[in-house]
C-alpha cells in the first residue's frame, strides 16, 4: 500500500490515495469501536440506492487502523460553489435534493437516531436542568426511520466529471428523524463561515420538503448539545451558544 498522496486531513485521521483506492488512516488513539462502526456503517450504506464508495477492507498500516474504500474522482461541491460563486444557488439545490434522496432511503440495521443524542446530551458536560430541557425536548420530537447522513455538508460530496454525485464519510450515519440531519447541515454552514449560505439552505430545505421551518429550528439546540461532546474547544464554545437559544425568530 502506497500512502503518498494526501487528498485530506482531519481530526485524528488522514486520506491518502493509493491508485483507485482511498485509505482513511486513523490516529492510533482513535477509539477502535468507532473506527469498527464507520466500517459497518459504510457497507450497510452501501445497500441503498446512493452514490457511496464501496468499502474494500479494514486494516492496520503502521500500526494504526485504517479504511479502505474505493477513490472517487472528482471535485468536492464545496471546490465547485468556491470556484463558480455565480452558480451557488445551482448547486444549493443539487446540495438538497440529494439530501432528500438520502432522507428517502431506509436502512434498518443503523443505530437509532434518538437513542445516539440521548447518549451524547448525557456526556455534554452540561448542567442537569439544560440536559434535562433537552432530554425533554428529544422525547417529545417525532420518532422516524429515515437514513440521515449526520455530517452532511457540500465538503462531503464529490460530483464526478460525468455530473453523477458521490456521498462520503458515513461515521455519524443512523436512522431517524430527518429534521435533525438538516439542523446538523444548518449548523455545519455556520460553523464554515458561510451563515448566507445556512439561512439560503434552511430556505431551500424547507421548501423543496414542504417542512415548517419552525420544527427544524426546534431540534437546532438538540443536535448542537449532542454535537458538542467531540468537537474542538472552538467548535464547542459556538454549538453551546446554540443550546442556549430557545425562540428563534
Amino acid at each position: 500500500m502506497k500512502l503518498e498522496k494526501v487528498i485530506a486531513v482531519r481530526t485524528n485521521k488522514t486520506v491518502y490515495r493509493d491508485g483507485k483506492l482511498a485509505v482513511k488512516v486513523f490516529d492510533s488513539d482513535y477509539s477502535k469501536a468507532d473506527i469498527l462502526n464507520e466500517a459497518l456503517n459504510q457497507a450497510r450504506v452501501e445497500e441503498t440506492e446512493l452514490n457511496v464508495p464501496k468499502l474494500e477492507e479494514v486494516t492496520k498500516v503502521n500500526d494504526k487502523w485504517a479504511i479502505v474504500t474505493d477513490y472517487v474522482e472528482g471535485k468536492t461541491l464545496a471546490q465547485l460553489m468556491e470556484e463558480n460563486p455565480d452558480h451557488y444557488d445551482e448547486y444549493l439545490e443539487q446540495f438538497v435534493k440529494l439530501q432528500l434522496m438520502v432522507h428517502g432511503q431506509k436502512c434498518p440495521t443503523l443505530n437509532k437516531l434518538k437513542d445516539k443524542m440521548n447518549r451524547k446530551i448525557s456526556e455534554s458536560g452540561l448542567d442537569a436542568t439544560t440536559r434535562y430541557e433537552l432530554h425533554t425536548r428529544l422525547e417529545g420530537m417525532p420518532t422516524h426511520n429515515k437514513l440521515c447522513h449526520g455530517d452532511f455538508c457540500p465538503q462531503n460530496i464529490i460530483v464526478k466529471a460525468d455530473g453523477s454525485l458521490w456521498i462520503l464519510d458515513w461515521a455519524h450515519a443512523t436512522q431517524g428523524n430527518a429534521s435533525a440531519d438538516v439542523a446538523r447541515t444548518y449548523l455545519l454552514f455556520w460553523l464554515n463561515g458561510d451563515i448566507n449560505g445556512a439561512e439560503k439552505y434552511l430556505t431551500l430545505f424547507c421548501k423543496l420538503s414542504d417542512t415548517a421551518k419552525q420544527y427544524v429550528q426546534k431540534w437546532i439546540p438538540i443536535v448542537a448539545a449532542s454535537q458538542s461532546v467531540k468537537g474542538k474547544p472552538e467548535e464547542r464554545e459556538f454549538l453551546l451558544h446554540w443550546v442556549n437559544v430557545v425562540d428563534y425568530e
